[in-house]
């Protein structure tokens, strides 16, 4: 048996080494975290000393989890969406638990295991299919809407079924006293956050603010936390009860998305150790053994949420492609399932070889979310006959529009940007036609008059029928770089010689639209830069023909003489998230003993490195592009352009000569 410490370390290289293969296949690291779990676990290598201690300490996890759902709770937000989160999310909870019930009383299991369960079953991954709807642009599309609310309602649901799960381990004659005791308890301490803690946790906030100390803050949030969990854990109710409520008081401050972001180190790590608490209780032998029955459930959960959701949304009034579509994002299992089905242990409503099943299947369903999300539309198109009528006649309205124009622009995108575009093009008497994928967008503005169709500009159909072959221009009017590299793709495979003009936030992803084939790439954060510097010339007095040859210079240099930034300290935390190196600035100077001193640019062949040399500064005097054969000197200052890791290397071979 290994110490504590050595534990420790062989669980942060298990999770290193497992979650970033999964990042690295774009799977969810939740499984990553649930395979160490199982390795370290009894049923495998038995590392964990302490179950017990582990499981108290990854509660932790849970409880900075549901303080999380707490911040995102919004009164306003959930009225706005009332008939799809209280009907389509209560209708799918209700339903996929109460089927659940049924099979389980068919089965022989008691009916609070039935319940139990079908409450771990009914939950679905936030963390998954909300990052999909982004990726794919689908947030506001009629399904992308009820996914959203469903998994709004899961993720209040989680609150009470956290209080009634421990309640079913109860004998039959106290069940329904603890029940009523459990709700009261909940009840009295909601209505005491709620109508006497909002107004002193805004006046806490704001004085706890004003002291300018980022430790304080933190420790405030960490003390209200932990401290309400403590107090409903004290009364018999969940720690992660109360973290729900302390979120719920700090979102309605103007401190919440700081609140936020701070706590986000926290809640991740701990989360990872709750599920690697989870993986350790699977018995993989018992799981192979009970494969047959492990498969059964995953096809039961998948079909029957399927059934469920896209059901319930046909009887709410939706269309059969976006019931269907929205029972096929929604039939896999969740995080949530997880966190239920640890207390389902605890209370010991289920036998052990059931629940090893059960995670199991909802381990793999987790794995097959995002191919069933891939493959969506054939799958629609499939089982959905009508849905290639509406498709036709969504394109016909797009071929409609196009039908009649000729050397017009096709505008990707018709959010703000596309809108003062489209503006603008009408103002030159040029026709135009807008791809958006906000039906609402869509509805208000073809009332209006505008020629924006609905309709997603990565696909080919979409693009032909907006007559991508009689187009002068494509623009993409979105700064997200993923989702237009897609539309020049289709572009490109459409109509090769037509121009793309591609808006990105800044310029480092310039290199890589301009590869994928745009003709122009507009950097937002170079371009307000540029018409900065404009504005302030002309009030320093500079001629204006000198500014806007200037600009003109910038511009015709593909911004190269602007390329990449000195990152500063507050730079650290955000090049952390980022999944790639970004290209920057970095100044090295060359002090008595660099290799460097006596050589030329081109002796050194620092373009190996793949840096670029962006100037050099010597006594004071600055050259921007020097030369190949200038000769390096003492206390000269080279700037370099490029990522990280080159710069490393160009600096170890300028200074080490490596």
């Amino acid at each position: 048996m290994v110490n504590t410490l050595e534990l420790v370390l062989i669980l942060l290289a298990g999770a290193v080494f497992v979650v970033g293969i999964f990042r690295s296949m774009n799977l969810p690291p939740v499984l990553g975290y649930l395979m160490v779990g199982a390795a370290v676990g009894p049923h495998a290598l038995n590392l964990m000393p302490d179950t017990g201690g582990a499981r108290y300490l990854a509660e932790f996890g849970v409880v900075f989890l549901m303080f999380t759902i707490g911040l995102e709770f919004s009164l306003p937000r959930l009225y706005s969406m009332k008939r799809i989160v209280f009907g389509l999310g209560a209708v799918q909870v209700l339903a996929t638990t109460f089927a659940v019930m049924v099979i389980g009383a068919l089965a022989g299991l008691g009916w609070g295991a039935s319940f139990a369960l079908g409450g771990t079953l009914a939950m679905s991954s936030t963390a998954i299919l909300s990052k999909l709807l982004s990726d794919r642009l689908e947030l506001d599309s009629k399904h992308g809407r009820e996914t959203i609310g469903v998994l709004l309602f899961q993720d209040l649901a989680v609150v009470p079924l956290l209080i009634l799960i421990p309640a079913l381990s109860r004998p039959a004659d106290e069940l329904m006293g603890t029940l009523g005791v459990a709700a009261l308890k909940a009840v009295v301490m909601l209505s005491l956050v709620l109508f006497l803690g909002q107004k002193l946790m805004r006046r806490w906030f704001f004085h706890v603010a004003r002291q300018r100390s980022a430790e304080f803050f933190m420790l405030n949030v960490l003390f209200i936390t932990l401290g309400l969990a403590w107090l409903t854990e004290i009364v018999g109710l969940s720690l992660a009860l109360g973290a729900f409520l302390a979120g719920m008081l700090i979102s309605e401050t103007e401190y919440r998305y700081h609140v936020e972001e701070d706590i986000k180190p926290f809640r991740d790590v701990l989360l990872g150790l709750f599920f690697v608490t989870v993986g350790m209780f699977l018995d993989v032998g018992l799981i192979i053994v009970n494969f047959p029955a492990v498969l059964g459930i995953l096809l039961a959960l998948l079909v029957g949420k399927f059934i469920i959701v896209g059901g319930a949304s046909r009887l709410l009034g939706s269309p059969q492609g976006t019931a269907a579509r929205t029972g096929l994002w929604l039939c896999a299992g969740g995080e949530f399932g997880f966190v239920l089905l640890s207390q389902v242990d605890q209370a010991r409503l289920l036998p052990p070889a059931l629940s090893q099943v059960v995670v199991a299947a909802l381990v793999l369903s987790m794995l097959l979310a995002p191919l069933i999300v891939q493959y969506s539309e054939k799958i629609v198109l499939r089982l959905v006959p009508s849905e290639w009528m509406s498709r036709s006649l969504q394109l016909t309205t797009i071929a409609t529009q196009s039908m009649f124009v000729d050397k017009h622009a096709i505008l990707c995108g018709f959010g703000r940007n596309g809108q003062y575009l489209g503006r603008l093009l009408e103002q030159e008497g040029i026709t135009y036609i807008a791809l958006d994928l906000d039906p609402e967008r869509v509805r208000e503005a073809a009332a209006a008059g505008e020629t924006v169709v609905f309709g997603d500009a990565a696909k080919r159909e979409t693009l032909i029928a907006a007559g991508i072959a009689r187009a002068s221009v494509v623009v993409v009017t979105y700064a997200d770089t993923e989702a237009a590299l897609r539309a020049i793709s289709q572009v490109r495979a459409c109509r090769p010689d037509v121009p793309v003009v591609v808006r990105t936030a800044d310029e480092i992803d310039l290199e890589r639209l301009q590869q994928a084939g745009a003709a122009e790439v507009v950097p937002e954060a170079v371009e307000s830069s540029l018409m900065l510097a404009s504005h302030a010339l002309a009030l320093l007095g500079v001629p204006l023909p000198r500014i806007l040859k200037r600009i003109r210079e910038v511009r015709a240099e593909r911004y190269h003489l602007l390329r990449g930034i000195y990152r500063g300290g507050e730079h650290i935390h955000e090049e952390a998230l980022e999944e790639r190196q970004q290209t920057r600035l970095h100044s090295i100077v060359l002090a008595a003993g660099a290799h460097g001193i006596g050589f030329s640019l081109e002796e050194l062949h620092l373009g190996e490195t793949g840096v670029e040399v962006s100037a050099l500064r010597r006594q004071r005097v600055r050259v921007v592009d020097p030369q190949q054969d200038t000769r390096l000197e003492l206390d000269d200052v080279l700037v370099l352009l490029g990522t990280p890791s080159q710069l490393t290397l160009a600096e170890a071979r300028l200074l080490k000569g490596f």
